[in-house]
């Protein structure tokens, strides 16, 4: 039978990996998980379920990825995150695959995230379909950080596979504010290198329309409060990262 690895990356992921790990344990032959160095009790988690715990330092979540990807010793690998884990669905998905020896290279499957404790159907987050079961070296990770993605690097045909994908995103309102104000820098800063602009009729307009696509067009509203709660962070999230690319640009041309 064909060898399947599951890359994980992590820090500080005390709450989330031991339900990761052993969500894949049904179906892998090995799990490697690549640490940016936690501060936490991850590794001693890790450890403790003897799998192949590696420490590299973070140069960004593209790179760790594909780092995690290299340290793979499988023919395949099921990339994940640490706050993810397989349904019983999608890990019988991938059992059928992984006993008849992969009948493609690359997989596909949906993602359904939790949002204090709501699974979330609208807001344009389900079925936010993910390639993350790969041959490997037919696709690496790529896109811009934050916003990854994995990449075939062929055109070979992208195989879907029936079960979800459990996202464990956030757990509280205050922890999505501090993870807005995270990852719009980081935003804001590839925007920065791209050479996109920003001003004040940018960030208005953006602001606006993701606010109106997430909760009208992608029928946010059908989530009720959390759906509302979901769209207006996500705009204000649009907004920090367009203000920051402006100030970006002030700085540039002091």
């Amino acid at each position: 039978m064909v060898r399947l690895t599951v890359a994980i990356i992590t820090y500080n992921e005390e709450e989330n990996i031991e339900r990761c790990i052993r969500s894949v344990l049904p179906v892998a032959d090995e799990v490697v998980v690549v640490d940016s160095f936690s501060k936490d009790k991850t590794e001693q988690i890790c450890r403790a379920l003897n799998i192949t715990f590696l420490q590299h330092s973070f140069e960004g979540h593209i790179q760790q990825k594909n780092y995690a990807i290299e340290k793979s010793s499988g023919e395949y690998v099921l990339s994940l995150d640490a706050d993810e884990e397989l349904s019983e669905s999608l890990k019988d998905s991938i059992l059928a695959e992984k006993q008849k020896g992969f009948s493609a290279k690359c997989y596909q499957f949906n993602r359904l995230s939790n949002y204090c404790g709501h699974w979330v159907k609208y807001c344009g987050w389900y079925p936010d379909t993910k390639v993350r079961l790969i041959k490997k070296n037919f696709a690496k990770w790529g896109g811009t950080n934050p916003h990854d993605e994995l990449i075939p690097s062929t055109s070979e045909r992208v195989v879907h596979l029936k079960g979800d994908l459990l996202h464990y995103t956030i757990k509280s309102r205050e922890q999505h504010l501090k993870q807005v104000e995270y990852f719009s820098t980081i935003g804001a800063q590839e925007a920065f290198k791209k050479g996109k602009p920003s001003n004040f009729f940018i960030i208005l307009t953006k602001t606006i329309f993701k606010f109106f696509r997430d909760y009208i067009i992608k029928l946010g509203f059908l989530d009720g409060k959390t759906g509302f709660l979901i769209s207006s962070i996500s705009a204000f999230a649009t907004y920090k990262k367009y203000q920051k690319l402006r100030d970006l640009h002030r700085v540039k041309n002091v």
